[in-house]
């Protein structure tokens, strides 16, 4: 078994089609193809359904996605080991960020981490942060800088910063001249919101559960520019982190407000967050050594 035929492999289960994985990897189909068949046949079973669209994994194509990752990962990890005993560090660092990266130094950071370590390349992942942390627990990305509400079994977590959610709404809502409102208040309100899942929507979520309060979301979008023109474009009012920095927020001439919530526990941590058990590589120690010496934890 080489390690070839596992990135090839690890590739068809990623993209979920011959042609694609084929074109990730730099070869013809025919020879993606054959690698996958000589991997069968060393295993002594099929690994995918022939003819399925998107690709179909067998039961032991399932069982060996795991391994294989662990194996590639490991590979790596033993080349990157090698070159740091010479100080140099190569691989690639698969980064998993959000939508709070502003409360870091984030590009500046990777402009200096990238000058420093030219032999690192960057893979970054953008997506909601349960869904990233999930994919540090499966190997799938070596760290992630996001939020998260509380602490994750199956991930360690160093906290960067801390950001309040506040209330946001049109300059000619009713609410809009109150210093602090409070959760009562908006009780019969029309919510524009993030999905569920988002760390923002289980803080507002949980806030109106813990006073018995029923509201009513008219809207739901992924996106917080996009959020925010919504709000901005009086569908319903919200709530935002209020780090965000969408000129429709932050323009002079931004028809929104921000406004706090008294006594509602409306606020999110941002952590880095990396695997809790083996061996991370010499970049991801480098990364993170390096970042938590610009950002300390816990500030």
């Amino acid at each position: 078994m080489e390690l070839r035929q596992l990135r090839h492999f690890l590739a068809l289960v990623e993209e979920r089609s011959i042609t694609r994985a084929a074109k990730r990897e730099l070869i013809v189909q025919s020879g993606l193809s054959n690698s996958l068949q000589a991997l069968e046949r060393e295993l002594g079973t099929p690994l995918y359904v022939r003819g399925t669209r998107p690709v179909r994994l067998t039961a032991a194509g399932e069982a060996l996605v795991g391994p294989a990752r662990r194996t590639l990962t490991s590979a790596a990890q033993a080349e990157q080991a090698v070159h740091h005993t010479r100080d140099v560090l190569i691989g690639t660092l698969r980064l998993g960020v959000s939508h709070s990266q502003h409360l870091v130094p984030f590009a500046s950071y990777l402009g200096e981490f990238t000058r420093d370590h030219p032999g690192i390349d960057l893979r970054l992942q953008y997506a909601p942060a349960l869904t990233m942390i999930s994919m540090v627990e499966k190997g799938e990305l070596d760290c992630v800088i996001g939020p998260a509400v509380s602490q994750v079994p199956g991930v360690r977590m160093i906290r960067l910063a801390r950001e309040p959610l506040h209330l946001v709404c049109r300059a000619d809502h009713h609410l809009a001249e109150r210093a602090e409102v409070n959760m009562r208040q908006l009780a019969n309100e029309r919510f524009v919101e993030v999905p569920p899942g988002w760390t923002a929507r289980l803080l507002s979520d949980a806030a109106f559960a813990g006073e018995g309060i029923p509201r009513r979301v008219v809207c739901e979008v992924g996106d917080w520019e996009l959020f925010l023109e919504l709000v901005s474009a009086g569908v319903g009012i919200g709530f935002a982190p209020v780090g965000l920095q969408y000129p429709v927020l932050t323009a002079p001439d931004s028809v929104l407000r921000l406004i706090a919530v008294e006594g509602a526990r409306l606020e999110r941590h941002i952590y880095l967050i990396l695997p809790s058990v083996g061996e991370t590589s010499p970049a991801v120690r480098r990364f993170a050594d390096q970042l938590l010496q610009i950002h300390p934890a816990g500030s």
